[in-house]
């Protein structure tokens, strides 16, 4: 299904990552993209793209977060248990069969985020092949396009929350504690090998015996995801295995990969068949003839350039070796372009989809050929063309493929002036041909309920994308309310204790301590002033001072405690006569001292009341 596009500015604003910081996401889901652009945008409060643009210009270091935000790195130990369960069961016991007790085992954890699935396919092989063979045998090739998720995952250190999907046994055996954290086995850890790579630009790793990349695809578009699982197929092994996550389908690769568990989303590699050596051009290495001017390989090349016909030459890796001058000028190859992959250039899928061609012709070992096959060079007349791709056999071995590019445009013309002159002369098949109109209406029907079929099929999967898309928004939401809300429960310990130290402070001097605000009201009351005078703490805390009917004769205060909070005097003692809490007449001593804070000055009185 076609993604809703987004205005210029928000393209503009692509543009610019891409070339400011080399990240490209114009291959992504638009309504994903957009969606955790503006989550970031409402953060620092901007609303206009060109606005944020220019934010991003004078701020670099709002580049990382908005590429955290970006690249939601949502992962755990074993996600998706069921799927884990296969792979232990059903994929490492196959290759394991599939190789000798001394060829290695190599493993890409593709979108590794922080590491913790590169580490989960580790234990499950460990588990399967003991741990000295483990380290032996074993590379795990862990990649990511995000830099600061590959520094954590380098770490290995994880809390116990995010070990909970472990199983203990595994915890125990696989993990070493340091305070509240755990740390992966370093001498497993030396088999997983970390490096960023960008599944859109950057080639594959090759020979591969399994490939896990879970819920990366979701967010990029149709074709980008068909060009990343055709890297996938390439780095896979013969009988290699493909994992992908639970939003992500291959329902329209299944001539390429095949399905070990479907409701899982593991996969097989379907084989091709064919040698893989390079297809040599004739004529090298044979020997010149006596007063020969030219090599064999160029005058072979200038033959090729001569023929009226444009021709190009594939070898069996997908290699581009030749592209003679009529191919050249026809499909707008630069000659830079020989020596390249096929499916890195334009030709491979304009005019026509080469690369599924090429695999028919590979494995059937015939001629493939088709017609009428529209072309539209830029600044040219449009053409038809009728392209015939043919196996070249070299001692009984497939070499490579031979691609031929006919302009068959006069001869449509041609045949168009003739069916237009036969039309006119065969004015009594009416009949027959309005039967033929209603069969080919019919046909175009019926092509329109299958066309309407595979759109509502493509809708529900988009949607299903897109909800686990917010799914992992929600949870990362989650996991960023439950750091709050941990933070919160600190900050309250740390207050409880500073409450308690203060009580502690209060209680351990001899006399009662009181301490008022500038209008008199009470901030503290201490047991002590309890024991004396007969009130509590909290039937005093915030009462006016000298409303209290108490044996204290406040109203002898009042004019010292003004003194003190004016700031005319430091501290003062006054010997005064009171009745205690039990109606004993007693001598006291009242201390009488500022409250002072360090960032507003004096913010009340201090009096220390002590019997004399």
């Amino acid at each position: 299904m076609a993604q809703p596009r987004p205005n210029l500015q928000f393209e503009s604003l692509l543009d610019y990552l891409k070339v400011s910081r080399g990240f490209d996401f114009t291959a992504y889901k638009r309504s994903s993209l957009v969606r955790r652009v503006d989550k970031r945008m409402q953060e620092i409060r901007l609303s206009k793209y060109e606005e944020y643009g220019d934010y991003l210009e004078v701020h670099p270091e709002e580049f990382t977060l908005l590429f955290n935000t970006i690249l939601i790195n949502v992962t755990s130990f074993f996600r998706n248990p069921d799927a884990w369960r296969v792979v232990a069961e059903a994929v490492i016991p196959r290759i394991l069969e599939s190789k000798s007790g001394h060829e290695p085992i190599r493993i890409w954890s593709a979108g590794c985020a922080s590491g913790q699935e590169a580490y989960s396919i580790a234990m499950q092989l460990a588990e399967a092949i003991g741990i000295e063979e483990f380290q032996r045998r074993v590379k795990i090739y862990a990649t990511d396009a995000d830099e600061e998720a590959l520094q954590q995952a380098r770490q290995a250190t994880y809390s116990a929350r995010e070990l909970e999907t472990v199983p203990p046994p595994m915890v125990k055996k696989y993990f070493e504690q340091r305070d509240a954290r755990f740390s992966f086995l370093k001498d497993l850890r030396r088999m997983v090998i970390y490096g960023r790579h960008d599944l859109i630009s950057d080639a594959p790793i090759s020979r591969i015996d399994m490939v896990t990349c879970r819920n990366t695809l979701m967010y990029l578009n149709a074709e980008t995801q068909a060009r990343v699982l055709s890297r996938f197929h390439f780095a896979l092994n013969d009988g290699g295995f493909l994992m992908l996550g639970q939003a992500e389908t291959l329902l329209s690769h299944l001539t390429t990969f095949t399905p070990v568990d479907l409701k899982r989303r593991v996969f097989m590699k379907v084989t091709r068949g064919g040698p893989r050596d390079r297809l040599f051009l004739l004529g090298d290495g044979a020997p010149e003839p006596a007063g020969a001017t030219q090599t064999p390989g160029i005058l072979i090349g200038a033959g090729a350039d001569a023929v009226p016909i444009a021709q190009i030459l594939v070898d069996t890796n997908g290699i581009l070796v030749q592209a003679n001058q009529p191919a050249r000028q026809l499909l707008n190859i630069n000659p830079r372009d020989i020596g390249r992959p096929l499916q890195d250039l334009e030709i491979s899928y304009r005019p026509v989809e080469l690369r599924s061609l090429i695999e028919q012709a590979q494995t059937q070992r015939h001629g493939v050929t088709l017609r009428d096959i529209p072309w539209n060079p830029p600044r040219s007349e449009g053409y038809l063309l009728e392209v015939h791709i043919s196996s070249l056999i070299e001692a009984g071995s497939f070499v490579g493929v031979s691609i031929t590019f006919l302009d068959t445009t006069r001869y449509h013309k041609m045949q168009e002036e003739l069916d237009q002159s036969r039309h006119e002369l065969e004015t009594a098949s009416e009949e027959l041909q309005s039967t033929n109109e209603e069969l080919e209406t019919t046909n175009e029907e019926l092509q329109s309920t299958v066309e309407e079929l595979e759109t509502t099929n493509e809708e529900l999967q988009s949607t299903n994308e897109e909800l686990e898309t917010m799914n992992e928004e929600l949870q990362s939401t989650n996991e960023e309310l439950q750091t709050l809300n941990d933070e919160l429960h600190q900050r309250g310990d740390e207050v409880a204790n500073a409450n308690g130290f203060l009580n502690s402070v209060l209680t351990s001097l001899q006399g009662g301590v009181i301490a008022v605000d500038p209008e008199f009201h009470i901030l503290a009351w201490s047991q002590h002033s309890e024991e004396l005078w007969g009130l509590r703490a909290a039937e005093t805390r915030g009462k006016h001072l000298l409303s209290l009917d108490i044996g204290l004769p406040v109203e002898q205060l009042k004019g010292q405690i003004r003194l003190c909070l004016s700031g005319e005097q430091n501290a003062q003692t006054v010997l005064l006569e009171a009745t205690n809490r039990r109606g004993k007449n007693i001598s006291i001593k009242a201390a009488i001292t500022p409250l002072y804070d360090g960032k507003t000055g004096i913010r009340g009185a201090l009096i220390l009341v002590e019997e004399n």
